[in-house]
């Protein structure tokens, strides 16, 4: 059997730290730096994320006019000592991470808003309790995984750190993909190499967070949990309460701009399965700038929707999940020697891993869009699951 990691008692939220932002309407817009940077509006021509539901698995998501219409019944799993439905944010987190894969745009009265990546989505609210309901503390997430499972959903959205490494976690984690879901999760935010579940569960894409320059920032975990990143500071996005607007920062944010990306993708390839789906994310990702495939910092690269959906490529096959974790875990399992860094099984970084991403403007217009634009070439990541090399958890 593998090792099993157990992370700290305390349950946390991935987003460091959720600030109000004036409501100055009129430049709303103007403020969301990711969506330009990511391309938006080009990625907009071509989808919106329409017909595509996203399971938001967090504090639940509260009714704002920026996501309107597009949040279906959802389930809570919260215990009774919580007060609401899922409905009901109670930590004013799910509201915002919904808001980032979906907002319309529309505030109050229909002016002028923050809009997400994937404004066409629809949110399926899954609320679970962060802070542990007794000796069962995992209950909520596992249920709630298996829940989406068996939904419509085809993106589970996991913007938390803090579940214990179980085996019903991993149960949960592969029912979820043999029903054809993606599960994306933040890393963490102590900006140190410890590995935090769900993100470290084989089969969950774990998500780190850049920022404007394109480099790891520095409070996102940086370990063998990490497989793609997306921007994770400065994220203005509709949220509840206050003035409608927040400032967000952390794994969390770039968890939500990652599981839009995919809505993006899916929604122009309904009958591409979820291992096509991230195999094209990881290939048209902005690679490292230190040559490397992958690093413990950025993991394969930042995702690019603005590169994947005009040009994805060979989605490769149906059936093969296109990371490692997987094969790893089950070879572990078998009694195979295989070394294993918290459940996730990953080619070693450089020795000087370099947490930037290719920044050339392949485009030729000289903007410095580092996500949108880039490498003309990329590695792919392979139709099947080759030999790894790996590396021991060095704590």
């Amino acid at each position: 059997m593998r090792t099993r990691k157990v992370v700290s008692a305390l349950l946390g939220l991935l987003l460091a730290g959720i600030a109000a932002t004036p409501a100055h309407a009129e430049t709303v817009r103007s403020r969301q730096w990711h969506l330009e940077a990511m391309k938006a509006d080009e990625a907009w021509k071509i989808s919106t994320g329409k017909g595509v539901t996203v399971a938001v698995i967090d504090t639940g998501v509260a009714p704002i006019p920026e996501l309107e219409g597009q949040v279906l019944p959802g389930k809570d799993f919260a215990p009774d000592g919580i007060a609401g439905d899922e409905r009901t944010d109670y930590e004013s987190h799910g509201t915002s991470m919904a808001a980032i894969i979906a907002a319309n745009g529309k505030g109050p009265g229909g002016v002028g808003s923050a809009i997400g990546l994937a404004p066409g989505v629809q949110i399926l609210p899954l609320r679970v309790d962060l802070h542990g309901n007794g000796v069962s503390r995992d209950t909520t997430l596992k249920d709630a995984i298996r829940f989406a499972a068996d939904s419509d959903a085809k993106i589970l959205n996991v913007a938390m750190i803090g579940w214990p490494d179980s085996d019903e976690l991993s149960n949960a984690v592969k029912y979820a993909l043999a029903k054809g879901k993606l599960i994306f999760a933040g890393v963490g935010n102590d900006g140190h190499d410890e590995i935090y579940f769900p993100s470290g569960t084989p089969g969950v894409v774990g998500v780190a967070a850049v920022g404007h320059d394109g480099a790891a920032t520095k409070e996102s975990q940086h370990n063998a949990a990490v497989d793609l990143s997306a921007p994770g500071t400065d994220i203005v996005t509709a949220c509840s309460g206050g003035t409608g607007l927040c400032t967000g920062h952390g794994t969390s944010d770039a968890t939500a701009l990652t599981s839009a990306s995919a809505a993006l993708l899916w929604s122009v390839h309904p009958t591409w399965t979820n291992n096509q789906i991230l195999r094209v994310l990881l290939n048209t990702a902005g690679k490292p700038v230190d040559g490397t495939a992958r690093n413990d910092y950025i993991g394969y690269g930042v995702v690019r929707p603005r590169i994947a959906l005009p040009t994805p490529g060979d989605p490769g096959p149906a059936d093969v999940y296109p990371l490692p974790d997987l094969a790893a875990a089950a070879a572990a399992a078998s009694g195979a020697p295989v070394p294993s860094t918290g459940g996730k099984i990953t080619s070693p970084p450089p020795p000087h891993a370099g947490p930037a991403v290719d920044k050339g403007n392949g485009d030729g217009d000289g903007s410095g869009s580092w996500i949108a634009l880039g490498l003309g070439a990329c590695v792919l990541i392979g139709g099947a699951v080759a030999a790894v090399v790996v590396r021991r958890a060095g704590r």
